[in-house]
């Protein structure tokens, strides 16, 4: 299997092309390449979960997640496996799964393991942690944010297919920002908390990461539900709508626009407001004041002392076990009263009226996700400022009772990732993700592979997990997405190659299907050296992808096809080599 897209693995389950032993031994295949760590706190063994996967029998269509991998941000219990909030002393094993956890399995879907998150779910770094500090799959010097790190990385690694994490100031919302990817924030109490180690129960919500937001959209479908067992559970209210032209999305003044010194990062976020307004939406300036000083309570405010209620025995009993910046926030919750609640809470309620002739004036709200991307050395050398800092676009959300989706919208500078973030009111989240698919769609139909780079499609042994992969990384490329050619081309097993390559062949007479492939964005400047080094039979030559783009790829001259085997039927090299 190419791609770990709920689509394809369930078209490939569908066409008996693959089974979910077939996906779980993949995934571990991934896992090994990569290493535990810091991604994972605990793996599931892989004869368990081959187990599991045996157990759901043949493709079933009444299972809405048959056989898709997932993983769980490790303060989100799961039956049998430990619990740790990323803290070894406060570990325990539940003897239940979360609730989240059990719709999704009941719906088909394999957990995996249990992932890295800033400990206790407090910060947006994903650097505080004593398993490790997860990176941006993009560039290993800057942070994957957090606290939900592991759970992103995982997925824009290709680890799984999608996963949980959490978020009560962003956690849900920032790495998928810092790794290209998709993250929801649901209304509060849309998905049931129960089984969640809480960090402030008052404001947690379990978030979905996902590739693209209708995968979201349909794991939203099986996660969510009133839960009468979790009393912070909401039955669903009024579902929010608008047009598909000429909605209004509101944007802060400029004197709002904040970016810490990356001026990239603003470019990149006027070229999402500009997309926004090429697919119909209409800009809307509004009076951000009122959001950015609910963003602000929640850190100086009583909120804080929330966190210390949730760990309160642990907290007394050990407290030295705790991340040294975590300790030091909770600590910090100490000198909050009754009195300083009460006038918080009172302030917080005048600040959501204020923000109530806002929602009169747009439909959405359009944000940065995070303003600028900070490399490991810089939060390392300012941990409190640069976390922050990265909460300034996502704090006052949950504090207001509001529905988010982070979506990738270009990049900074060619480089790394930029996102931008849909804030809508409660109960929001479906009109919110089809409009942030649509802009995410845009994004890749416009902006295509960054500047300076060349966009390459392989088909085999350079696949993600394959014995080539480690080519592209060593060229600095990174993945763009995964996707099929247009039905035109046949695919052979080469006799000979080591290790073993496929031949992609141009047959527009017929006889060809839609291939699967993975499309890398490779540095111009080493572009050359890599084509040099491609030896015969294959070279690169252009094809034409499923959406009708033109994109350099891996070609074979003809010769080599007379006594190779053809493997078109299987439409996949990861197919024909897991036979």
């Amino acid at each position: 299997m190419n791609s770990m897209d709920l689509a394809s693995l369930r078209e490939g389950y569908n066409e008996r092309r693959v089974t979910p032993t077939d996906v779980v031994r993949e995934v571990w295949k991934r896992i090994r390449e990569r290493g535990e760590r810091p991604v994972w706190i605990h793996l599931i063994p892989e004869l368990e979960t081959i187990a599991r996967a045996e157990a759901l029998g043949p493709f079933r269509e009444d299972l809405p997640l048959y056989g898709i991998p997932f993983a769980i941000k490790d303060n989100i219990d799961l039956a049998g496996v430990p619990t740790t909030a990323a803290c070894p002393e406060f570990a325990y094993t539940p003897h239940a799964s979360a609730t989240v956890v059990a719709q999704l399995m009941a719906a088909g879907a394999l957990p995996i393991g249990k992932t890295n998150l800033d400990q206790f779910a407090t910060g947006l770094v994903g650097t505080r942690s004593p398993y490790g500090a997860c990176s941006s799959v993009f560039d290993e010097r800057y942070i994957s944010g957090g606290s939900s790190s592991g759970s992103a990385v995982a997925v824009a690694a290709g680890l799984v297919s999608f996963s949980l994490g959490t978020d009560t100031a962003g956690s849900g919302r920032v790495p998928a920002a810092f790794n290209g990817i998709v993250g929801l924030k649901p209304t509060r109490g849309a998905v049931s908390t129960k089984g969640v180690v809480p960090a402030c129960r008052t404001l947690d919500c379990v978030s979905i990461f996902a590739a693209k937001c209708n995968e979201a959209a349909q794991i939203l479908a099986v996660a969510g539900g009133f839960d009468f067992a979790d009393p912070w559970s909401r039955p669903a209210g009024q579902r929010k709508s608008w047009p598909a032209k000429n909605f209004r999305f509101g944007v802060p003044s400029d004197h709002w626009l904040r970016f810490f010194g990356d001026d990239l990062a603003a470019s990149a976020f006027r070229e999402a407001v500009r997309s926004i307004e090429s697919m119909g939406g209409i800009r809307t300036p509004i009076d951000y004041s009122p959001f950015h000083e609910a963003a602000e309570l929640l850190y100086s405010g009583p909120w804080v002392a929330e966190r210390l209620s949730a760990i309160k025995t642990f907290w007394a009993e050990h407290s030295d076990a705790l991340h040294p910046v975590t300790a030091r926030i909770i600590e910090g919750s100490k000198t909050i009263t009754a009195t300083d609640t009460f006038e918080a809470i009172y302030r917080l309620a005048e600040l959501r009226r204020a923000t109530e002739p806002v929602w009169r004036q747009i439909d959405f709200m359009l944000l940065p996700t995070a303003g600028r991307h900070y490399t490991h050395a810089e939060v390392e050398a300012d941990p409190i400022a640069t976390n922050t800092n990265l909460g300034y676009y996502t704090n006052f959300v949950n504090l207001l009772d509001l529905a988010a989706v982070a979506v990738p919208a270009g990049t900074r500078g060619g480089t790394m990732p930029c996102g931008v973030t849909l804030i809508g009111p409660a109960w929001s989240e479906e009109a919110l993700l089809n409009t942030a698919d649509r802009l995410h769609r845009h994004s890749v139909e416009t902006q295509g592979c960054p500047a300076g780079y060349v966009a390459l499609a392989v088909c085999g042994a350079h696949l993600t997990g394959q014995p080539l992969n480690y080519q592209l990384l060593e060229a600095g490329a990174f993945l763009l997405e995964a996707c099929r050619t247009a039905p035109e081309y046949r695919l052979y097993a080469l006799k000979g190659t080591v290790p073993a390559k496929p031949g992609l062949f141009y047959s527009p007479s017929g006889g060809g299907a839609a291939i699967e492939v993975e499309i890398w964005a490779v540095p111009e400047n080493t572009f050359g050296p890599f084509v040099a080094a491609v030896p015969p039979p294959l070279g690169i030559g252009t094809c034409t992808v499923a959406s009708g783009r033109k994109v350099k790829s891996f070609i074979c001259e003809p010769w080599a096809l007379h006594d190779a085997e053809e493997i078109t039927e299987l439409a996949s090299w990861r197919v024909f080599s897991n036979r």
